[in-house]
């Protein structure tokens, strides 16, 4: 679509977009490598933020991390950028979902599934382990699915080297969240990389299959309790070969739990197992890590943003899955499947408003800047404080699409809670005319059809009950 007013900024070769995530230290952004098309995610991080809370060293070890770890089954890191206020690491974009959304729709998986997603898992876990790396923070909201249903591993950003061990041969740094971390972690004494990795992947392996955790408690003491004991059991669906290949996971000592080799000549993680096939590529270079912080290279074209950002037919393609428009625009009003965004025919501004209206009564507060906002929650969840993005982007003159985004908090919380109340709010306080109630709904989720004339993509179908037709016609040009 033509964006003759909205505006975007060039870093490099990149044209950044949408933000995909964000934390307390960097956004992650959606952005098209304008030579290719392609599509990539960055990593932005201020330099003025590192410095400040002396996080240099961190910073240099994740980019050194990444750039050995290349993997079909764990996000790639392309290349590295900087400026005198940023630094850019452009990622691999998997274009499509957290496994995580996957169990929270579904409630579990099939036995058959769980093992295939458990077995790549295994394979990037092992991987990363035979480059002297460990991940310790793995959990399903940190694999993602791409469109063809291929696991990758992402978010090394607690990531460590077996060089960083003490003279003891120990890592000593308790990293990742309780209810997927190994006793040995919590209880700070040093920990083996490679065991307490092993640990996550079995907690993992059972939420797949049970759809919930094996060691869940409110109180921190009483879930501590739980996992230095490894107090749980399996439900009654798991065989048996699981139920044991689990139990020895889930061993308390790591002396005595199960490792990887082992794993990998299991009769139950055999079954229809097929080793990874790729590439395994030279020694890498770790020299130029430093450059990152090289003031003398200028790569950032900064521009204020005016209006909301456009967001042309391919992106918004990418918001579902592969070419399949219907997953994006679900029939069903108010429900919460894995998209966190909806559509709307009523002015941006007008849009914040409402959104802002409904946040508060939920125990909100509110942050706007242009067309984007931040939501805190006042009350203290399973995993803090729920937070929320909220972005509005124009699809079309007369469409817009709100996307909204965890950035904090508890998933299920954010999935099962927030959205649906915020959803059910809306649903009632209508953004649309009320001097016509039965034309478009403030949140659409019509099924379309779409055709190509031209270099236009147009999507045309139906709102409401027994409403009118309309078509949107999108330019699949950026010029």
């Amino acid at each position: 679509m033509s964006n003759p007013s909205g505006t975007r900024t060039r870093v490099g070769k990149y044209e950044i977009g949408r933000t995909l995530g964000e934390g307390s230290f960097a956004k992650v952004k959606y952005a098209k490598n304008v030579e290719t098309g392609d599509g990539v995610a960055i990593k932005v991080l201020d330099k003025n933020k590192v410095l400040r809370h002396k996080m240099i060293e961190q910073i240099k070890r994740e980019i050194s991390t990444m750039k050995m770890i290349k993997h079909p089954n764990v996000t790639q890191l392309y290349e590295v950028m900087a400026s005198k206020t940023k630094i850019y690491i452009v990622l691999e974009f998997v274009n499509g979902r957290e496994l995580f959304e996957k169990i929270v729709n579904r409630g579990r998986l099939k036995e058959d599934e769980a093992r295939r997603y458990f077995q790549q898992l295994i394979n990037a876990v092992d991987y990363c382990h035979s480059r002297g790396v460990y991940h310790r923070d793995l959990k399903p909201e940190n694999l993602l699915l791409d469109i063809h249903g291929v696991l990758k591993v992402s978010d090394f950003g607690l990531s460590t080297f077996s060089q960083e061990a003490k003279g003891d041969g120990l890592l000593h740094t308790a990293c990742g969240t309780p209810n997927y971390v190994a006793p040995e972690v919590l209880r700070d004494k040093g920990y083996d990389g490679s065991t307490a990795d092993v640990w996550s992947c079995g907690v993992i392996l059972f939420v797949l299959m049970a759809g919930y955790l094996p060691f869940d408690e409110s109180n921190i003491m009483a879930l501590y309790r739980k996992i230095y004991k490894a107090e749980f059991s399996c439900p009654s669906w798991f065989s048996s070969s699981a139920k044991k290949l689990i139990k020895r996971i889930l061993d308390p000592d790591p002396i005595t739990r199960i490792k990887i080799p082992e794993i990998l000549k299991n009769d139950w993680f055999k079954k229809g197992y097929q080793p990874p096939n790729f590439e395994k590529g030279e020694d890498v270079s770790l020299d130029d890590v430093d450059a990152v912080f090289n003031d003398s290279e200028e790569h950032l074209v900064t521009e204020r943003r005016e209006k909301p950002v456009s967001m042309n037919a391919f992106e918004l393609i990418s918001k579902s899955q592969g070419l399949n428009l219907a997953n994006l625009f679900e029939n069903k009003m108010g429900s919460v499947k894995r998209e966190t965004h909806f559509t709307s025919q009523r002015p941006a501004n007008e849009i914040i408003n409402k959104i802002e209206e409904a946040a508060k009564p939920l125990g909100f507060n509110v942050r706007k800047q242009n067309y984007k906002m931040k939501l805190q929650g006042d009350k203290t969840g399973r995993k803090g404080h729920l937070s929320v993005a909220t972005e509005v982007f124009e699809v079309a003159p007369s469409l817009h699409m709100v996307e909204l985004r965890k950035t904090g908090g508890d998933t299920l919380e954010f999935k099962q809670a927030f959205l649906r109340k915020l959803l059910n709010w809306t649903e009632r306080h209508r953004l649309e005319s009320r001097r016509n109630p039965r034309r478009t709904q403030a949140i659409s989720y019509p099924s379309p059809y779409m055709y190509l004339y031209g270099e236009w993509i147009i999507l045309e179908y139906k709102y409401g009950w027994n409403a009118c037709n309309a078509a949107v016609a999108i330019q699949t040009s950026n010029e």
